[in-house]
């Protein structure tokens, strides 16, 4: 019995050594077609100085190491033991010393001032003239809430989010009856667009790579600062990152980034049909 089994395992062994000498591709992750060792390409104005502080580290640590390995190197080859050489002690050197700590702390510091600055610049109010949109997320899917003609959200309140208000909507609020809601975020090359960004169950998260945005939707929170312009048209993806359950891997939302007025013949259509919905009727009917 026991050579039966030995026989079996060996056997199963081979045929996947087999398959997998027959077809690598199983062996293969979803290929990506560009960026591969890097980040995305940017879309959006902010991601510039957001970039511009990535490669400013890469390139210094890179430098740093390099600088390190050679000098590493010919100290080892330099002081390398040789038959009549005695070795020879150092105490150390005050002035180095004093250097190779002044310049760090100087580097980190600059670092430090810059990166605050990037940090408020994106976290400054959104210009007057910016599109709001309402995102909310939930396990497992994003819904998009567009203001109408007036170009102002109804209000709404977290504590009235129900399975019948899924926005929260006041309904006395005459702006209710223009609202609509899609589950693709579009919008137009240029624009400033300020997010309010909501979760109506668990902590997600708004994360575009090449918007270089990422930001965490809390239950119970309105995070109202993301706000962002961008720079070229395209097809993007909205992905929650953050582990909210077994749906969790597919979470996304299509976001199209189109002309003006690409943007102005769609909102044209929407905005006829508000479908905000409470209850069993629909707000724009009321």
């Amino acid at each position: 019995m026991l050579s039966f089994l030995k026989k079996i395992s060996l056997y199963l062994s081979w045929s996947f050594l087999l398959s997998l000498i027959a077809s690598p591709q199983s062996l293969i992750a979803e290929s990506r077609l560009g960026h591969i060792y890097w980040t995305p390409e940017n879309a959006t104005i902010n991601g510039l100085a957001t970039d511009g502080i990535l490669n400013f580290i890469f390139w210094l640590t890179t430098f740093v190491f390099l600088g390190v390995q050679v000098i590493y190197i010919y100290y080892l080859v330099k002081y390398r033991r040789r038959p009549g050489v005695k070795a020879h002690y150092s105490h150390g050197n005050n002035k180095l010393e004093i250097i190779w700590t002044t310049l760090p702390t100087l580097i980190f510091l600059g670092l430090a001032i810059y990166g605050n600055r990037v940090w408020y610049n994106i976290h400054r109010p959104a210009p007057a003239d910016a599109i709001n949109i309402e995102v909310v997320g939930y396990q497992f899917a994003w819904d998009m809430r567009y203001p109408g003609p007036s170009g102002v959200l109804a209000r709404s309140d977290l504590r009235t989010i129900s399975v019948e208000n899924k926005f929260g909507i006041d309904p006395t609020d005459p702006h209710s009856k223009e609202d609509f809601s899609t589950t693709e975020l579009v919008i137009p090359v240029g624009k400033p667009v300020h997010i309010f960004l909501r979760s109506r169950d668990v902590i997600h998260s708004f994360y575009v790579p090449e918007f270089r945005l990422y930001q965490d939707a809390v239950p119970g929170r309105t995070i109202a600062w993301v706000w962002f312009r961008t720079l070229r048209t395209g097809n993007f993806q909205l992905a929650c990152s953050q582990l909210c359950g077994k749906g969790h891997y597919n979470m996304k939302a299509p976001i199209r980034v189109v002309s003006q007025a690409e943007y102005d013949t769609w909102y044209a259509e929407k905005v006829k049909k508000p479908n905000i919905v409470i209850g069993n009727s629909s707000i724009a009917k009321k």
